[in-house]
Parts: structure tokens; sequence; C-alpha cells
């Protein structure tokens, strides 16, 4: 009779044991989910902010960057440029956080009349064309290619080498530091780092040592303050397009790059470039405080 129950009992135990077959179906849902997911969020969120975009209004300009910063009213460099070039055109814009980076996986860039463009340069010689404003027309050819000589030093070297500082010396820091960052931020900073000093080493400059950097960074900004001189902006009386990336970059240093030794070279030995970014500041940045982000993120 016993050996009756125990046999009862167990016919009643059931296998929990999940089969290949089970497995593969949770997988396949998980995966199918997560696409659907993300083209939602690729196709139907970027077709439903695009019309909303379009109400920014006729021959406004809508810049897509990142948000504010806490010392800066961006942290990045390039979109100071063209948000700089905005205010000295006279041009109507309006800021646009939720997709910061472009389709060439660049910021800023904007849309213009449901058009977009890319590329901080690019974008300013398309607006340039587009409403008639042009600040380099006032200067003979020489003056234009020192000019551009200038600007691509700035772009190309002296941004490469603030780099080397802000990822090899200062090892991210002043991303944290600069503008609101969501918290898993800090969890993938090391990651981002890394791949800034992998493009550092490909570029060329990361594969020399800091020393040797600061040295040809500061030959670059000694060659601003000599062609600077007493004049209040670089290419003389007037703003010109140089201008906005001059400003951009030396601002840049002070406000965000204030432990680098080019934040004491500035305020120490080239103090003209000092006074250049007061003055750009005070003329087309009079709400500078106002543009500033006020929330620390604890």
């Amino acid at each position: 009779m016993t050996e009756e129950v125990n046999s009862s009992e167990e016919m009643k135990e059931i296998d929990v044991t999940p089969s290949p077959g089970s497995i593969l179906t949770v997988m396949i849902s998980i995966l199918v989910t997560t696409f659907l997911v993300y083209i939602y969020r690729r196709i139907i969120v970027r077709q439903i902010r695009r019309s909303v975009w379009k109400s920014a209004g006729d021959d406004v300009v809508l810049v897509h960057c990142p948000t504010p910063g806490y010392l800066t009213p961006n942290i990045s460099p390039f979109v100071m440029k063209l948000l700089t070039y905005l205010r000295l055109a006279q041009i109507p814009y309006k800021l646009e956080h939720d997709e910061p980076m472009g389709a060439k996986g660049k910021t800023p860039w904007i849309t213009l009349n449901g058009e977009e463009l890319h590329d901080s340069q690019l974008i300013i010689e398309a607006l340039s064309k587009k409403f008639d404003k042009d600040f380099n027309s006032g200067l003979s050819e020489e003056e234009k290619a020192i000019a551009r000589g200038f600007a691509m030093m700035i772009e190309e070297h002296i941004a490469w080498g603030l780099r080397v500082w802000r990822f090899i010396v200062d090892d991210g820091r002043t991303l944290l530091e600069g503008m609101k960052q969501p918290f898993f931020v800090s969890l993938i900073k090391p990651i981002f780092v890394r791949s800034q000093k992998a493009a550092l080493w490909y570029q060329g400059l990361g594969r020399h040592s800091p020393s040797e950097v600061e040295n040809m960074i500061t030959a670059d900004l000694r060659a601003l303050s000599k062609y600077l001189g007493r004049k209040p902006y670089l290419m003389g009386d007037n703003l010109t397009e140089v201008d906005c990336t001059m400003f951009a970059f030396m601002a840049n240093i002070l406000y965000n790059y204030n432990r680098s030794p080019y934040y004491d070279i500035i305020k120490g030995e080239f103090t003209n470039l000092y006074d250049y970014v007061l003055r750009v500041k005070g003329r087309l940045w009079p709400d500078w405080n106002q543009c500033l982000e006020k929330t620390k993120l604890k």
C-alpha cells in the first residue's frame, strides 16, 4: 500500500525545467520587443519631433545641441561658435536639446525651414549666403587667408591640444563638472574617456607627452596674442567670422579649463586674449549669466 502511495506521489511531480524551445521563445520575444522600441524611438519619435520643430517659425534657426553648461552657455566650443555667429548676424534662433547629435554624429546641427544642416562651419557658410551676412566682406583677400589660417589653427590644433589636457591629463573631470549630466553618465565616463584617448592617438597629438603638447598650444596662443595686439578684434576694428571661433575657444579655456596651464597663460602672459573675451562677451552675450544652467545635480 505504501509503495502505491509513493508511486502516486512521484507521478504528481512536475518537471519545471524549461525546455530549449521555451527559452528560445522568450529570447525571441525580448529581441522583438527591443527592436520595436528601437523602431518607435528612431522613426515615430523622430517624426513627432520634426513635426514639432516646424512650428519654430519661418527663417528661425533651431539649434540642436547639448544642454547649457554651469559656466558657459554651452560646454562645446563649436556650439558656442555657432551661437556667437547667430548673435552677431542677429539671426533669430531657438535651442533644442532632445537630439544634440546630428546624422553625422556631431554637434551642433540645425533645422531651418524643415532642412537639416550639419557642421558648425558649413552651417555658418550656408546662413551667410541665405541671410546675406558676410562679415568677411570688408577684408582683403590676404586678410581672408590669414583669418582662415587662424580659424583652422584654433579648430584643428588648439582644439585637439585642449582635448589632450581634458582627457589625458585631467581624465575627463571637466565634462562632469561643466554641465548637468544624468547619473549614469559617471558610470560610462571611463569608456568615453578611453575612446577620446584613442581618437587623440590616431589624430596624432595623443602620441606626444602632455608637456610637449602644452608647448605647442602655448605657441598657438602666443601667435593669436601677437596678431591681436592692441586691436579690439582679431582682424581689426570690426568683428569678423573668425572672431566667433576665437571667442568660443578662448572663453572655453577661461571658464571650463581653469585648472589647465592654458588658463594661467591667458590670465598671466597673454592678457590681451583675456580682455578680448570680456570685450566680445560684453557685446554679444550681455545675457551670459541668464543662459547658464542654474540647477546642479547632486
